[in-house]
C-alpha cells in the first residue's frame, strides 16, 4: 500500500504528551501488523540537542547511528521496538543548514531562496525521506512546540502542503488541553476552540482531536468541542491522566483511535490489534508487590527528564522481574562522606549517572567509595564508569592524584584520557 502520513500537532500549552500519543498510536498500528515509524521536527535553531543544557532540554537521546536526538525518540523506541536514526529527528537548524549549503553550491541556480518554497520543500523532503528509504506503511510526524509559535509556522505550512498533495494518504491529529478550574468546578473548552482556530488559520483542519485532561470529559462536552471545531464527534478522544504512560495505548484503543485514523486514511480496520505482550507487561506492572530500591547519583536529579532513558530502563527491568521500582534520586553535588550512610544506606543497587564537567564529580567519588566498601551492586554509565576507574585508582591502587584529563589536563596518573582524534 502507499505510505500513509499522520501529523501530530499540539495546542494551548507544551508538554501535553504529543510524543506519548504518537508512540501509542504507532504501538497500536504495529500491533495490527503494519510497518510504522515516528519522526519529530523540533523548531529550535540548534543543529541537534547535543549542545543543549539538560536544564533547557532534558535528556539527549542517542539513536542507533549515534545521532544525538530529542528524548521523545526514546519513547518512540520503547513503544514500538523500532530503532531510530538521524532521520527520525530534524531541527530547524538542520533544515536551514541544508538549504544554505544547497544555495552555496548553486543548487537553486541563482534563485532567491525563501521560506516558501525552499524551507518548506526541505521539510517535506525530510518527511518523505523515511517513506522512500524505510519501506513503512505509516509515518507519524510529531511537530514540536505549540500551534501559534512563530518557530512552528514553516512546519505547519509544510504540513498544509503535504496534506493537499497527499489527499487521503495524510491526516492530522491535534492534541490540546481541557483545563479544570477548581474555583468554578468546571472543565473549560475555550482553550481548545482557540487552539483549533489557530490551526485552521494556518490552513489545516484537524481530522482527530485528542483532549488532554485531568478529569473525565462528559460526552455532551466532547460533542460541543466537535461542533465548534468541525470534527466528527467520534473523532474527539480524551486522554485522561494515567498512573503509567504504558496504559495510554490501551486507553486510546478503547476509544478506537487507531480505527478512526485508519478509516480517515481510507483503510478498513479488521479484527483487533495483538496487544497480548503489552497487556502481560501491564499485568506484571500492576501486580508487582516486592520492591527494589535503586539509587541514582547525578547532578541533574532535580530534573527527572535529564535521566529519562535510565529511569525507564530501570522501571522496565524491575517490571519484567516482578518488582516495583523505588528510584531514589541522590544529588551528587550534595553528597559527602558525612551523610553517605544516611543517603546510600538500604539501597539494593546504585547507578552513577553520566554527565560532563567538574561540578558534582566529588560526590560521585564519595558514592563509589561507599558502595565499593559496603559491597553494593554499582553500575557507572559514561562519566559514571570513568569515575569508577578514578576512584579505584585513587583508593585501592594508591594513585592519589589519579584523574581524567578532561578534569585535570596535567594529572600525573591519567587513568582516563581524551582520545587524540
Amino acid at each position: 500500500m502507499e505510505t500513509k502520513y499522520i501529523f501530530v500537532t499540539g495546542g494551548v500549552v507544551s508538554s501535553l504528551g504529543k510524543g506519548i500519543i504518537s508512540s501509542s498510536l504507532a504501538c497500536l498500528l504495529k500491533a495490527r501488523g503494519y510497518r510504522v515509524t515516528i519522526q519529530k521536527f523540533d523548531p529550535y535553531i540548534n543543529i541537534d540537542p547535543g549542545t543543549l543544557n539538560p536544564y533547557e532540554h532534558g535528556e539527549c537521546y542517542v539513536t542507533a547511528d549515534g545521532h544525538e536526538a530529542d528524548l521523545d525518540l526514546g519513547h518512540y523506541e520503547r513503544f514500538t521496538n523500532v530503532p531510530t536514526t538521524k532521520a527520525n529527528n530534524v531541527t530547524t537548524g538542520r533544515i536551514y543548514r541544508n538549504v544554505i549549503e544547497k544555495e552555496r553550491r548553486g543548487d537553486y541556480l541563482g534563485k532567491t531562496v525563501q521560506i516558501i518554497p525552499h524551507i518548506t520543500d526541505e521539510i517535506k523532503h525530510n518527511v518523505k525521506l523515511l517513506g522512500k528509504t524505510g519501506n513503512y506503511d505509516f509515518i507519524i510526524t510529531e511537530i514540536g512546540g505549540t500551534v501559534g509559535d512563530i518557530e512552528s509556522l514553516p512546519y505547519l505550512e509544510a504540513v498544509r502542503q503535504l496534506r493537499w498533495e497527499s489527499g487521503n494518504d495524510a491526516c492530522c491529529i491535534h492534541l490540546t488541553y481541557v483545563p479544570y478550574l477548581h474555583a468554578a468546578k468546571e472543565l473549560k473548552t475555550k482553550p481548545t476552540q482557540h487552539s483549533v482556530k489557530q490551526l485552521q488559520e494556518a490552513g489545516i483542519q484537524p481530522d482527530v482531536l485528542v483532549l488532554r485532561t485531568e478529569k473525565e470529559i462528559p460526552a455532551d462536552m466532547r460533542g460541543k468541542i466537535a461542533r465548534f471545531c468541525n470534527v466528527a464527534p467520534e473523532a474527539v478522544v480524551q486522554s485522561v491522566d494515567t498512573p503509567s504512560i504504558y496504559q495510554v495505548p490501551v486507553n486510546m484503543h478503547s476509544q478506537h483511535l487507531d480505527e478512526i485514523v485508519m478509516r480517515t486514511l481510507g483503510l478498513a480496520p479488521e479484527g483487533e490489534p495483538d496487544m497480548q505482550a503489552w497487556m502481560d507487561f501491564l499485568t506484571r506492572l500492576y501486580d508487582a508487590e516486592e520492591e527494589v530500591t535503586i539509587g541514582l547519583v547525578g547532578k541533574y536529579v532535580e530534573l527527572q527528564d535529564a535521566y529519562k532513558s535510565i529511569n525507564e530502563s530501570l522501571f522496565q527491568a524491575a517490571t519484567y522481574n516482578d518488582r516495583k521500582l523505588n528510584l531514589r534520586y541522590i544529588h551528587s553535588e550534595k553528597l559527602t562522606e558525612q551523610d553517605a550512610d544516611m543517603k546510600l544506606g538500604g539501597l539494593d543497587g546504585v547507578i552513577i549517572a553520566p554527565g560532563f564537567g567538574q561540578r558534582g564529580i566529588e560526590g560521585k567519588f564519595v558514592a563509589l567509595k561507599w558502595c565499593r566498601e559496603h559491597d553494593v551492586p554499582t553500575f557507572g554509565i559514561c562519566l559514571g564508569m570513568q569515575c569508577m576507574v578514578i576512584e579505584f585508582a585513587r583508593n585501592v591502587l594508591g594513585l592519589a592524584d589519579a584523574n581524567s584529563t578532561e578534569m585535570d589536563h596535567n594529572t600525573p596518573h591519567n587513568v582516563i584520557d581524551l582520545m587524540e582524534e
